[in-house]
């Protein structure tokens, strides 16, 4: 231990002595390690730490998906639910929940609240305790019970206070009130990750009992609930999929009319972990191997270093050499040296780290779930420090072996400028050193290419129309309740006086509604239609699903929704009008090809009135604004009432300007009804951008900085280079070589690594680029522009990086540098 102790001391002076390459090591480490540890963070709160809640590896969604429905999963009707619940082969326990979206009045200001309506299996299932009162018993699963509430902890601190006095009061939920019960402990909860609704609430307030009539229990054509599963001990997930396709086959044949052979009914048992991260994870494990390539470049240019402060030493070793020293003695002092480097990297790495993971919480909030849970803890310091070491000892251990086998006496007869013979692999040092770097470039190619690939796609996305104009329109959500407007008229003559209030403000065009708006969240408007005179080509494509919009007469003007044919609906279309409707150009390109839509017919469902097509607008992006819209139908909101609402209006003033003033006219029609969910169409369009745009700035700074690494490794191989040769391009100088011909020759040294590292990571590029396939939108893996581009901007960084010490080597005095030797 004396021995370690004059080692790291001595180590700290040679440090000291050589501040700029220890600082250059210290840097480099420290961004591979700072990197690594803050997606580490991340990926242990994703996926590596169990969620919250007790067992939460046994506990499952259960989802289905309906024929004809082209979507990865769909909810289960009541009927489902309780077909799965009997089975009980496989599960402890099976609970449903459906989100519920209610008017909050009494006991302050009005507010619109989501919450969800839970059967009294759910609370066990998630080991969940509350922290006052009680959670639903099974009777209250019964209808005629009385109205009872259970709030989650958030809002109950939020809303009341955290006053243990709340239990036996009462919550008015759309004007009918509910007695309070218990509050939830504060580890509970639930999300739109853990429950995704079919109305597109974030998380649940409140709780309600799910009383289900004996009517409701036979029930299969309302699929919008939410089942979860506890898997039994023992029991795999994918042993409770294989249980679960008996259920549905069983399914299938005792309800033949429920489910038509045309792609059958399949059920999905979806882990919960699976189903929080989502497609969170593939994206975590891209990044994962992106700061794993820069970890590497970043130990790329500490073994240079390290190599090239080793060189440099030679003679001082070589005495170290004849006066006694063992090899061993020498190994721990060149280790004492690194380890010390490593302990500097991690502390600096820590700290970035640290600082990387708060930009992380900031910039990712709506694109990563469970972010909120990301933290520093003795499980990141350990990974840091453990990375620090590791990479310090692997790439530390070559060049301190090399040069323990220093040979004193052609050392000290070279007069220490340093060896060219064999290294610890048996290659020279400088072949080692452009080996390093070339390892670098190749890295550093893989990311530039995957980061100009995610770039490119961010761009076809901006550059893509989303089917409307979004600049200057605000939108805002009004639910009016049924106990206060009872009949369509009621509701109709609301929202027609709203309309004209809100169009008589300052500065507003247009004023429109539908039921829900483009790139919201998953919708109700999904529903079977019919076209008249259709024959379906094949058995799958008898079901037709429409995502259906109810919508105003100024609707389309409202949106900047353009019209391609035809009319807009007008306040003519009353309830007493015929029947019309208007479609997107998708539906009436695949139903009507080379024919004219106007006239046609179509139907919801397989039964009711038919309605005419009035009208062909350009389709939206209802979902994300990178994904393929479905085909639409839209009616009118005056022959098809609804209470729930989203208003858009169109304004020649700055949308914010209108956010108070619409307030005002609301307040004044009806006091106790709250906005919610307000936001313009621009802030809605880049919030269905987060999560890929989250994605592209990420793997851009891995890029951007693997980049700078190899900058630094190339300008490290050059500099060397030119410094180990002083003596020999004083003499070519001498001989009559123009400072141009020495640059030249400096470039072409620091040319060959970068050349061969770029084709080999041209070659990893065209390979590991299709993982990014998923997250491509117009663009393909190896889009030519961006294998073209890539390779250009590491070539002109390269030059930038040894240009520096081929300017310093062609100002070299060429009688001084022949006499320094």
């Amino acid at each position: 231990m004396e021995g370690w102790r004059r080692d790291f001391r001595q180590g700290m002076r040679v440090l000291l002595r050589a501040r700029g390459y220890a600082a250059v090591a210290v840097l480099s480490l420290s961004l591979g390690v700072g990197a690594n540890s803050g997606v580490f963070s991340v990926t242990d709160a994703l996926l590596l730490r169990p969620l919250r809640y007790a067992d939460a590896d046994r506990i499952a969604v259960i989802w289905q998906r309906s024929p004809g429905l082209n979507v990865p999963q769909d909810w289960l009707s009541v009927g489902q639910y309780l077909d799965i619940k009997a089975d009980g082969q496989v599960f402890d326990q099976v609970a449903a929940a459906i989100g519920v979206s209610v008017n909050l009045t009494g006991n302050g200001a009005p507010e619109r609240v989501d919450g969800a309506r839970v059967s009294s299996s759910l609370f066990p299932l998630f080991g969940a305790a509350p922290a006052l009162g009680r959670v639903f018993t099974a009777e209250e699963d019964e209808p005629g019970r009385p109205p009872a509430v259970i709030l989650s902890h958030g809002f109950w601190r939020r809303r009341f206070g955290a006053d243990p006095a709340v239990l036996g009061r009462t919550l008015v939920l759309n004007g009918n009130p509910f007695t309070i019960v218990g509050v939830m402990a504060a580890d509970f909860s639930l999300d739109k990750e853990v429950m995704p609704p079919v109305n597109g609430i974030d998380h649940a307030d409140f709780f309600l009992p799910l009383p289900l009539s004996a009517s409701a229990r036979t029930t299969r054509d309302r699929e919008d609930y939410n089942v979860f599963a506890r898997l039994k001990r023992g029991i795999s997930a994918a042993g409770a999929q294989q249980e679960m396709d008996l259920v549905a086959s069983r399914m299938r044949r005792d309800y033949p009319a429920a489910y038509p052979p045309n792609g059958g009914l399949t059920i999905s048992v979806v882990p919960l972990l699976t189903q929080v991260v989502g497609d969170v994870r593939l994206a975590l494990y891209v990044l994962l191997g992106a700061v794993g390539f820069v970890l590497l470049i970043a130990c790329g240019n500490v073994a240079n270093l390290l190599l090239s402060g080793a060189a440099v030493r030679e003679k001082e070793i070589a005495i170290r050499v004849a006066v006694g020293a063992t090899r061993g003695q020498l190994v721990r002092q060149l280790m004492a040296e690194s380890l010390l480097l490593s302990l500097l990297g991690g502390v600096l790495g820590l700290l970035l780290a640290v600082v990387g993971v708060e930009l992380l919480r900031h910039a990712g909030a709506a694109a990563i779930p469970r972010l909120g849970e990301v933290g520093v803890d003795l499980r990141m310091v350990g990974f840091t420090f453990a990375v620090a070491l590791g990479t310090t000892l692997v790439f530390g251990l070559a060049p301190a072996l090399r040069a323990s086998r220093v040979d004193p006496a052609s050392a000290l007869k070279e007069g220490g400028r340093g060896s060219r013979g064999s290294s610890a692999f048996g290659l020279g040092h400088d072949r080692l050193r452009k080996l390093l770097v070339t390892g670098e470039v190749a890295l550093s190619l893989v990311l530039l290419a995957g980061a100009g690939l995610l770039v490119r796609s961010y761009q076809r996305i901006l550059s893509a129309s989303p089917g409307f104009d979004p600049h200057n329109v605000l939108t805002f959500r009004l639910s009016v309740p049924g106990y206060r407007y009872g009949s369509p008229e009621a509701v109709a003559t609301f929202y027609r006086t709203l309309e004209d209030r809100l169009r008589a403000l300052p500065g507003v065009e247009h004023v429109g509604a539908n039921y829900l708006l483009p790139l919201g969240p998953v919708s109700l408007g999904w529903e079977p239609i019919s076209i008249e005179g259709y024959v379906p080509k094949s058995a799958g494509d008898n079901l037709i699903i429409s995502s259906s919009g109810y919508i105003s007469a100024d609707y389309f003007r409202a949106m900047g929704i353009p019209l391609r044919k035809g009319r807009f609906f007008t306040l003519q279309d009353g309830r007493a009008a015929p029947q019309v409707a208007i479609v997107d150009d998708r539906l009436a390109a695949r139903f009507w090809p080379g024919q004219d839509p106007l006239g046609k017919r179509l139907r919801r469902g397989a039964e009711g009135p038919w309605y005419t097509v009035v009208g062909v607008v350009s389709d939206d992006r209802e979902y994300l604004a990178d994904r393929e819209p479905p085909i639409r139908v839209y009616f009118t909101l005056e022959q098809l009432v609804v209470g729930t609402r989203y208003l858009a209006i169109r304004s020649a003033v700055p949308p914010a300007a209108l956010t108070a003033l619409v307030a005002r006219e609301i307040r004044a029609l009806d006091p106790d009804l709250p906005v919610f969910d307000v936001a313009t169409m621009d802030q809605r369009l880049r919030g269905s951008l987060a999560q890929r745009r989250f994605a592209t700035l990420l793997l851009g700074g891995s890029a951007a900085l693997a980049l700078a690494l190899a900058a630094i490794g190339i300008y490290g191989v050059a500099s060397y280079w030119t410094g180990q040769r002083t003596r020999e391009i004083g003499i070519r100088m001498v001989m009559g070589a123009s400072a141009p011909a020495i640059q030249r020759l400096v470039l072409r040294q620091a040319a060959l690594p970068v050349a061969v590292g770029a084709g080999l990571g041209l070659v990893l590029a065209f390979v590991l680029t299709r993982v990014l396939g998923h997250f491509l939108f117009g663009v393909g893996a190896t889009d030519p522009v961006t294998f073209g581009v890539v390779p250009v901007l590491l070539a002109g960084t390269a030059l930038l990086a040894s240009y520096l010490p081929a300017r310093q080597a062609a100002r070299v005095d060429p009688l001084a540098a022949v006499r320094q030797e």
